[in-house]
């Protein structure tokens, strides 16, 4: 005997004790997905023949039931389940979770059941008992499709039960997960049949007239490049000409080059053609008028086809659904009525607006789900994006557009309509501004704090799955909602960059070698070295112009671009040199062609901001220029003294002198180092912005480009305004070759020999995996001079060296890695026009790994 099964249904065993329910799920279904009543009695209670645990041994099962069908996991509920109360109680949990109830019962003789339970010691409560149950059974059996169960199978003998050697899973209809696209969704067509044949044709599809069959209905249509079509629903009413609209699509679906929802005017011209009692308005009256002239062979092929439409289906292995009115997430890939009303209409509040139309909860405001849902019905003057979700419904019918979404490109393509076919209840403003705040973005300018706070675990295409700490959490929270820019600027924060491993010569704490080595001895043939400048860390996020700052991140009256630190606050103080700045850099990208070139009106550029002083007044003056003060004007009083004493004699004194003496010529390096990383600003005219990645722009983020990519970008950037900008040398190094590895290493000494910070070390490409998984974006190595301003003036002495040298650095490097991974999704979901709450999960999980206990001289 062959059993059947949705993949997700909630299976109920029903039988009398004995019949062999535990045995029969043991024998066809998996451990995990069995919830039996005896071992949740022992559960709550140590005893799983313990009957006054029942209750609470219930508890339990239903708790964990709806846990597994909330997760979609296939369920089944071993218990005697021989009363119809006792039953009850399984069907609502199954119509909570959208999922389909299947009965099999166990049927089988008193005289069977009552041998096996006097072979079990523990279960011998007497005849009575079997009895009892077996008339409860078949009291109740003949009304379980009336309780609800959509599938039912009775076994009434032992031979039957052993001839059940599998349990078949079923996919449901609507699961269409390995039909990976690419697709062509298209919005609501409501009888506009030219319309829908002049979008088929922009899109590439090839509409060939035919011989009329059972089969093609009159087309044969082409599909380009392996693509399909969907149709969100409501084909139909309002337009002039829904039986042609009826044919085509009709077609397409037949020929396997289409799929089709229904939609809720779908679903009543079925049942007028089924002949059930409707309403002929809101459009159904024409189209019935139009089909009078069709045959009824016709006429039934559409009854047919329309009966035979799923409510929604659910693609690309989940990451795509598709249904009229849209769908929750929760509802999803299930099946029920619930989610065949919701499919057809939405979710209403009960209440009629001014306009006579029922009032629909808007349900894609609180969606948060993974998929993307695309679905029609309620008609809007443009389709965009709202948390994932999109209305392609753009009123073709009421003189607005013919719209559909292109599948993954995520691009839309209209067709505006002929003529105004049918005027709105509710008017429709097709000439709104092109420059108005999205849906997206009016919903974006309230965050939820929950979003940010607590344990989270962040998942991330580079680095999977990214655990942020509850402590952590909070003292960003703490940074953010003191000192940030407006949160919608904020698409991305820089990682932290770890220093090279150790150097092995004595005299140095950190040497190129290392930094090449740590390449090299991973696999990667091919790196880049870049000087370090020795500035502050700026993120430049620039608009062509302040209509695309409204346009593309939601932001009115603030200007057509930032500049932010690695903490996600303003790196100016004065407004007026900001603007001048911004301006500035907008007017080279413009100079230098960027905006055609890069087929884009935004950019985000990482870079460095000189001079260090311009940032770092307080770090000087309250802690680098305070110590050279300090020491400045005690050691040279001290040396001096010392070397009295030595004159007069005390030779004693010797050693003091020997050792101020070092002191003070450290001192004097120490006040060269960060003097040379100093100077005053007055204007604009006094910085210098050296970018060093082309992070992202309109549809593209550059992580795919080589890190020569960037900087040969850069170096043409930087050619539109020389005074602002600088080009930052490097070079390419070979690490296959050692004279290339030596000519590095000579270079870093050249560099910081005179007074340079040092270098940065990459990868060749911008993202690069070796033996141990994803590596460093970046490794830097500084210039003995520039460390003693970080471990201070005598970090070099024998002593000190040698216990710095100590240092651990995986701390450090775990942090760049996760905060690397973090900033590149955060910038991938802004370019996917994600909801800002995703793309401030990624920002603000650096923020917060910031807080982590790691040395910040590394």
């Amino acid at each position: 005997m062959e059993i059947k099964v949705p993949e997700l249904s909630l299976v109920v065993l029903i039988g009398v004790s004995g019949s062999g329910k535990s045995s029969f799920a043991k024998k066809l279904f998996k451990r995990t997905e069995i919830l039996s009543s005896d071992e949740c009695r022992a559960l709550v209670s140590d005893d799983e023949n313990n009957q006054a645990s029942t209750n609470d041994a219930f508890d339990v099962l239903y708790y964990v039931a709806g846990k597994r069908l909330k997760n979609g996991l296939l369920t089944v509920v071993d218990a005697t389940n021989v009363q119809k109360e006792s039953r009850k109680g399984l069907i609502e949990l199954a119509r909570t979770y959208h999922c389909l109830p299947v009965a099999i019962v166990l049927d089988l003789s008193e005289k069977v059941c009552e041998e096996r339970n006097l072979s079990r010691p523990d279960r011998n409560f007497g005849g009575h008992v079997i009895r009892q149950q077996n008339q409860q059974l078949k009291k109740s059996i003949r009304g379980l499709k009336d309780e609800g169960f959509r599938q039912i199978y009775i076994l009434k003998s032992l031979e039957e039960v052993d001839s059940v050697l599998e349990i078949k899973r079923e996919k449901l209809y609507n699961d269409k997960k390995c039909e990976t696209g690419p697709f062509d969704i298209v919005g609501d067509v409501h009888g506009c049949f030219d319309e829908l044949q002049e979008l088929l044709s922009k899109l590439g599809y090839t509409i060939n007239q035919v011989e009329v069959t059972d089969k093609n209905f009159g087309f044969n249509v082409i599909a380009p490049k392996s693509r399909k079509a969907i149709f969100v629903g409501d084909l139909v009413d309002r337009g002039p000409d829904s039986p042609s609209v009826l044919r085509l699509v009709m077609s397409m679906v037949n020929s396997g080059v289409a799929f089709c929802v229904p939609g809720n005017h779908d679903l009543k011209l079925q049942k007028y053609l089924n002949g059930k009692q409707v309403q002929l308005k809101h459009g159904l009256e024409v189209t019935v008028q139009q089909l009078e002239n069709e045959t009824s062979e016709f006429k039934k092929s559409v009854e047919q086809f329309l009966y035979s439409l799923i409510s929604h289906y659910v693609f690309d292995d989940g990451r795509l659904v598709v249904a009229h009115a849209g769908l929750k997430e929760e509802m999803q890939g299930r099946g029920s009525g619930a989610v065949r009303s919701f499919c057809m209409y939405g979710e209403t509040t009960g209440e009629i607006d001014e306009f006579g139309l029922p009032v629909r909860h808007n349900w894609a405001k609180e969606y948060r789900g993974k998929a993307k849902v695309v679905y029609g019905h309620t008609p809007v003057p443009e389709a965009e994006w709202l948390n994932r979700t999109i209305d392609i419904d753009t009123g073709c019918v009421f003189g607005g557009k013919l719209t559909a979404l292109r599948y993954p490109e995520e691009e839309l393509v209209s067709v505006k309509a002929k003529r105004v076919y049918c005027e709105p209840i509710k008017p429709l403003d097709f000439n709104e501004s092109e420059y108005k705040l999205s849906s997206q973005q009016e919903y974006d300018d309230l965050l939820n704090i929950e979003d940010v706070t607590g344990k989270r675990i962040v998942q991330t295409r580079l680095r999977n799955n990214i655990t942020i700490r509850e402590e952590n959490s909070i003292a960003a929270l703490e940074v953010m909602s003191r000192f940030a820019i407006n949160p919608k600027w904020l698409i991305y924060l820089p990682p932290t960059m770890s220093p090279c491993a150790t150097s092995e010569l004595p005299e140095f704490l950190e040497h190129p070698a290392q930094a090449l080595n740590y390449y090299k001895k991973r696999g990667v043939e091919k790196i880049i070295c870049e000087e370090k400048h020795m500035g502050s860390r700026a993120v430049l996020v620039i608009c062509k112009d302040e209509a695309t700052a409204i346009k593309r991140f939601g932001i009115e009256n603030e200007g057509n671009g930032v500049c932010y630190t690695r903490t996600g606050r303003n790196f100016f103080n004065d407004s007026e040199i900001e603007k001048a700045f911004i301006a500035r850099v907008n007017q080279c990208l413009t100079n230098t062609n960027f905006w055609d070139k890069f087929n884009t009106d935004w950019v985000c550029l990482d870079a460095e901001l000189m001079p260090w002083s311009a940032k770092a007044q307080a770090l000087l003056k309250d802690q680098y220029a305070s110590v050279g003060s300090a020491a400045g004007g005690a050691l040279p009083v001290v040396e001096q003294a010392l070397q009295m004493a030595l004159y007069r004699g005390v030779k004693d004194a010797l050693p003091s002198l020997e050792k101020f003496v070092i002191k003070n010529k450290a001192i004097d390096k120490y006040v060269k180092a960060y003097q040379n990383y100093c100077w005053t600003v007055e204007s604009i005219d006094d910085y210098k912005l050296a970018p060093f990645h082309i992070l992202a722009t309109e549809g593209e983020v550059h992580v795919d480009k080589t890190h020569e990519w960037h900087m040969t970008n850069i170096e043409e950037i930087c050619q539109g305004d020389f005074k602002l900008f600088m080009a930052t040398p490097y070079k390419i190094v070979d690490l296959k070759d050692q004279s290339s590895f030596d000519e590095a290493v000579q270079w870093w000494l050249d560099l910081t020999s005179k007074g340079g910070e040092g270098m940065v070390v990459k990868p060749y490409d911008f993202i690069a995996y070796g033996s141990d998984g994803l590596l460093q974006p970046a490794v830097k190595c500084r210039g003995s001079e520039y460390l003693r301003i970080i471990y201070g003036p005598e970090y070099d002495a024998p002593g000190n060296i040698d216990r710095l040298k100590n240092r651990g650095l995986s701390r450090k490097q775990s942090l760049a890695l996760r905060e690397f991974a973090l900033g590149v999704e955060g910038l991938e979901r802004f370019v996917n026009k994600e909801p800002l709450r995703r793309i401030h999960e990624s920002v603000f999980g650096i923020l917060a790994l910031e807080s982590e206990d790691v040395d910040p001289r590394l």
